[in-house]
């Protein structure tokens, strides 16, 4: 039976450049960002507040202009803008479905967004707007997972959810390349790390079980994830310390 209630009254959305590319190689699928925006909608109709953080891998990544060897720094700092390209979009996406958004980004860009501060940023949410967090952290050597898991911590978000592309959950292995990789519906924050799982980076899977924040890994595909998982359905794969729900 699915829930008439929204389980969560905050919360933050880390999606991947790669969930929004879709079913194409590369860019942004305008389909997914309008399925997208319709979910977000539709929670924030139900008094949610949601933040969301994304990424840029569908543009650029910088570990793999690394190791064709540019400068690590200098490739972070060009995956950064490939984020800012990706939350302009989901921006226009959102406002064409009617609501009211904001794009803070870490890197100052002060023509197109607005500077990451974090009480402007829990304000305007408190406004029930939607704030996009572009620019990962405004540093080098840190991934947007860890973004996710900063903003969501410093913001008081209640749940970190994180989008995929084609992977409904946490493996312990890549389903896309391993079919017999098995699935988890449960696991702690501490069985992540010490797996080596590859769902997250180590920094972000850290962060969250220090602060007691739980994670909700689905398939931006799947139908109604996002609303779903926010609806306290059980979708995907629950990460989160013992005894929490």
């Amino acid at each position: 039976m699915a829930a008439t209630k929204p389980k969560y009254k905050r919360v933050l959305l880390k999606l991947s450049g790669e969930a929004l590319m879709g079913k194409k190689n590369f860019g942004i699928d305008p389909t997914v960002l309008t399925r997208v925006a319709q979910q977000i909608k539709q929670v924030i109709d139900q008094n949610v507040e949601v933040a969301i953080v994304v990424g840029g891998g569908n543009f650029w990544r910088g570990t793999g202009r690394e190791a064709k060897g540019m400068d690590r720094a200098t490739a972070d700092y060009s995956g950064m803008l490939a984020t800012v390209i990706n939350a302009l979009a989901l921006q226009d996406s959102l406002e064409s479905e009617g609501v009211t958004t904001r794009t803070q980004s870490a890197i100052t860009i002060p023509a197109i967004a607005e500077p990451y501060i974090r009480r402007r940023a829990i304000r305007h949410l408190e406004k029930k707007r939607v704030v996009i967090f572009a620019g990962g952290t405004g540093n080098p050597y840190m991934t947007t997972d860890t973004a996710a898991a900063l903003r969501a911590i410093e913001v008081g978000a209640e749940v970190l959810l994180v989008a995929k592309n084609r992977v409904d959950g946490v493996y312990d292995a890549d389903p896309l390349k391993n079919p017999q990789a098995k699935k988890f519906d449960r696991l702690t924050h501490r069985d992540a790390l010490n797996l080596h799982l590859q769902v997250m980076d180590i920094t972000a899977f850290s962060l969250c079980h220090e602060n007691k924040l739980p994670i909700i890994v689905f398939d931006l595909q799947g139908q109604q994830g996002i609303k779903r998982a926010i609806f306290g359905e059980h979708v995907g794969t629950l990460v989160a310390n013992e005894g929490e729900e």
